[in-house]
């Protein structure tokens, strides 16, 4: 009765885990040598469904207000509930207008009480919004604390495998992310880009969306003055290096936030293909082996809970009715 998950990226070790908790047994399988090697590892793991919201389905916001609340059960200590500020310059002040008429859980700030939540950015941005119930995470370990976690329950893993022969498995759950394009209809690939900068000169408590009509920014603090930088949202199936124009438009518009990252270092740069449907919402698709949790985007750390509960389930209805007719 295991079931094969194919692929060990957010929603492939967020659906093992909840297949193992419901005592499925699971077996995972990842091409690469290790996990989360994929999209996931780029990720900033904002924990963001009301910002989201600006560009995104009604969906999104609903299925991903429960995600804090799930990452801190499975893996305890590593959410980080600080909120989200959204700043913009005083030219695109409508961007910020239009911003806030677009989503809600937030509330207005003035000069003082940014300055309040960031000292690093006081006197530099006269308006603000401040939406308090958000969150982040550090993707990378958040990642391993999944595979940790879905270990204990007794998952299994094999690394730099390609997926064998499904009729091994009572059931198979596609998680493959940008792999599963050309297998599943209607999945595109997106390019995203990101940058880590170092510098002591800045500190930041929270992600920070620097908003742009052209260059819109946010920026995640990892801690100890690393600072993840991202993302470009490129129509793009090619993997390959950042782009020159990329970076300097991520760096441009570091800059606009604080001078002082002019002068950081440059110390980890990535890009990852996000899959997606047309309409850029995650969703669980029929296959001829079973499942496929797909469509990823850029909502995989936020997502990934309430697909990986959904997936979970349906495997778990289906061995019910199965042991039940062989009773």
């Amino acid at each position: 009765m295991t079931v094969l998950v194919k692929g060990a990226g957010v929603a492939g070790l967020a659906t093992a885990l909840e297949l193992a908790r419901r005592g499925i047994p699971v077996e995972v399988v990842e091409r690469r040598a290790d996990i989360g090697l994929g999209a996931s590892h780029w990720a900033g793991g904002m924990l963001a469904p009301y910002c989201e919201r600006e560009t995104a389905e009604e969906i999104v916001l609903t299925s991903g207000l429960a995600a804090a609340d799930w990452w801190d059960e499975a893996v305890p200590d590593l959410v980080q509930r600080r909120g989200t500020l959204v700043l913009a310059n005083p030219r695109d002040l409508a961007d910020l207008k239009r911003f806030a008429s677009r989503t809600r859980g937030h509330r207005w700030l003035g000069e003082e009480e940014i300055g309040d939540l960031e000292p690093d950015l006081a006197g530099r941005f006269g308006t603000g919004l401040f939406f308090c119930e958000e969150a982040h995470l550090d993707p990378r370990k958040a990642l391993r604390g999944l595979y940790d976690a879905a270990r204990q329950l007794g998952g299994s893993f094999r690394f730099g495998e390609e997926a064998g022969d499904a009729g091994d498995y009572a059931r198979v759950i596609d998680c493959r992310g940008p792999q599963a394009i050309g297998d599943i209809e209607g999945l595109r690939g997106v390019r995203g880009e990101m940058l880590y900068l170092e510098t002591p000169e800045v500190g930041l408590s929270r992600p920070v969306r620097l908003l742009h009509p052209r260059h819109p920014l946010y920026i995640v603090p990892r801690g100890n003055g690393l600072f993840m930088l991202g993302a470009t949202m490129i129509e793009a199936e090619d993997d390959g290096p950042i782009t020159a124009r990329s970076m300097m438009e991520l760096l441009n518009t570091a800059y606009a936030l604080h001078p002082a990252f002019a002068e950081a270092r440059i110390v980890e740069t990535g890009t990852g293909i996000r899959p997606a449907f047309a309409d850029n919402v995650p969703r669980i698709v029929e296959t001829v082996e079973g499942l496929a949790v797909a469509g990823m985007h850029r909502h995989g750390f936020l997502l990934a809970p309430a697909l990986a509960r959904e997936a979970a389930e349906k495997i778990s209805t289906t061995h019910a009715l199965e042991k039940r007719r062989t009773a």
